[in-house]
């Protein structure tokens, strides 16, 4: 408009506003058309032209008779400013105001930051940039804002994602656009016929793992265009919309910004594969794995730094027996290539290290899928899940060794055929023939109490073949330092196995005056301990 007065005053034009001022009212209908109708009415009395570049102003007004001259808006939708930043090798540029344009260039795994101008930014310039992408935006046909909340917008132009912050959301005008630079296909990532033969006939709980900017979702594309290609429905879950896809698999949204509401249609659509990327979100976790449970094939991308953290991430989302039923395959991508694969699958068993039969469990045991050496194991231990790493157990130390040779040395003198292993760093098992256990233990055990202060290191006895006699009744009592089981005078002489609900702990002779002495502070004596606080059944069997 100061353009018009300028040039009306230069060429001697009267220039005349006319018409009345909107009201409240007419301000609040804006959206309804009001002030447009206003417009039209004014043009329509003053027998004007209206000059417009509303495409739909200039119908309405021509339909009401009134003289129009329609000037379309110039837009352009290729060779945008900020395109001159991008080179082959480039997969992002960052403009900020007041700031000098950065770019990471390079390739997959070795993109480096780097500045791509002398000067900085202005906030006109890249405002005028905002302008220019948006309104490309709105006019191109393979464009689209994808989310405008605030001072933010995201927005889907061609194959360029592009992230527009503005005050006060931020602390100051800022384009972040990203587009990838290269497009592979599965045989570009040279996987095995293992892993193939596995995402042909079996995988259909997938997770494409990796850090940001490793190659995520460039592999889940190829994955996409693969199973398009095995003759499968695909179908696509993104926020925004950024998998590069042919035109025959359909990209979905979250409908009315929910993506529960997009699952409900998916399921009526009946695809074979949905690649659901990103899966971020609480809710997000939770519709993958009712797409999964639904029958439908789910390859999800997740940000990880490790391939064990993507697991993790569903770990409170679902029930951890459900995991493995959910996802069965981890790909972990990182700088472009395929780092680490893991195998999920549910057993029920002592996890690794536990040793107690009673702590039997269900197990979430997770694999090299390659070696199908066991990495971690995953259950419930009191209230907790766990995510434990299983090492390599390690060939026996020297210092093992030797203590092993020890223990043997002393042991034989009992039984030259005794079998030794340990049980811990302080602990070992020596099995022996039953006969000489009752000698091998001493009375009350003083015996096996004194190896065990020679040697330093505590020793479990356990016979090679336990007996299964007949039990008979006693009495344990607890005189000084010593636990004392007491016997019907019928006892004397013989011999009786004592056990700890169904475990085996040791044998001994029925003393002169019909009792049995165990030390409390050697091993045996402890566990029978033990046992008695945690309530378990103590037994005795007459051989």
């Amino acid at each position: 408009m100061k353009k018009i007065r300028k040039l009306c005053k230069e060429r001697k034009i009267d220039l005349r506003f006319t018409g009345d001022r909107p009201s409240l009212d007419d301000i609040r209908l804006a959206r309804g058309g009001r002030l447009d109708a206003i417009i039209r009415d004014v043009a329509k009395s003053e027998n004007g032209t209206l000059v417009t570049a509303d495409y739909v102003q200039g119908l309405v007004a021509e339909v009401e008779g009134v003289k129009v001259e329609y000037i379309r808006q110039e837009i352009k939708t290729e060779g945008l400013t900020f395109e001159k930043y991008f080179t082959p090798d480039t997969m992002s540029v960052h403009l900020k105001e007041k700031v000098i344009p950065m770019a990471k260039r390079g390739k997959p795994g070795e993109f480096k930051l780097q500045k791509i101008a002398e000067e900085v930014l202005t906030r006109d310039e890249i405002q005028k940039m905002i302008y220019e992408i948006i309104e490309a935006a709105r006019k191109s046909e393979d464009s689209f804002i994808e989310a405008e909340r605030g001072g933010g917008v995201i927005v889907q132009l061609n194959n360029y994602r592009i992230a527009i912050a503005k005050p006060p959301f931020s602390d100051g005008f800022e384009i972040t656009i990203v587009r990838p630079i290269v497009k592979l296909v599965l045989d570009d990532y040279k996987m095995s016929e293992k892993l193939i033969k596995r995402l042909k006939e079996k995988a259909e709980g997938v997770i494409v793992a990796g850090p940001p900017g490793s190659g995520k979702t460039t592999f889940a594309t190829s994955l996409a265009e693969f199973y398009f290609n095995q003759g499968k429905i695909v179908k696509t879950l993104e926020c925004p919309r950024d998998l590069q896809v042919g035109p025959e698999i359909t990209q979905y949204g979250p409908l009315a910004g929910d993506f529960a509401k997009t699952a409900n249609i998916l399921l009526l659509v009946r695809p074979d594969y949905t690649i659901f990327d990103e899966v971020r979100q609480t809710d997000h976790f939770k519709i993958f794995a009712d797409m999964r449970l639904s029958g439908v094939g789910m390859v999800g991308v997740i940000h990880a730094s490790e391939a064990i953290d993507a697991v993790q991430r569903f770990i409170g989302k679902i029930e951890l027996g459900m995991i493995p039923h959910v996802i069965d395959t981890v790909i972990f991508i990182k700088d472009g290539e395929i780092k680490k694969i893991y195998d999920l699958s549910l057993t029920v068993k002592v996890p690794t290290g536990m040793t107690e039969a009673d702590l039997t469990r269900p197990v979430v045991e997770v694999r090299d899928f390659e070696t199908e050496k066991l990495c971690y194991e995953i259950y419930t231990y009191g209230e907790e899940n766990v995510v434990i790493p299983i090492k390599e157990k390690e060939s026996e130390t020297a210092l093992r060794q030797l203590a092993k040779e020890r223990v043997k040395q002393t042991i034989d003198k009992y039984d030259p055929e005794a079998e030794i292993g340990f049980i811990s760093d302080n602990r070992v098992k020596v099995i022996v023939d039953n006969d000489v256990i009752a000698r091998l233990i001493g009375k009350n055990g003083t015996n096996i109490t004194e190896i065990e202060k020679k040697l330093g290191i505590h020793i479990d006895v356990e016979p090679k073949v336990p007996s299964m006699g007949n039990e008979v009744g006693f009495d344990i009592s607890e005189i000084g330092n010593s636990l004392v089981f007491r016997f019907e005078p019928r006892m004397i002489g013989k011999k009786v196995d004592i056990y700890v609900d169904s475990d085996y702990l040791f044998s001994a002779t029925v003393g002169k005056k019909d009792d049995v002495k165990v030390n409390k502070s050697s091993g045996i004596g402890k566990e029978i301990l033990k046992g008695m606080i945690g309530k378990k059944i103590i037994k005795v069997l007459s051989v």
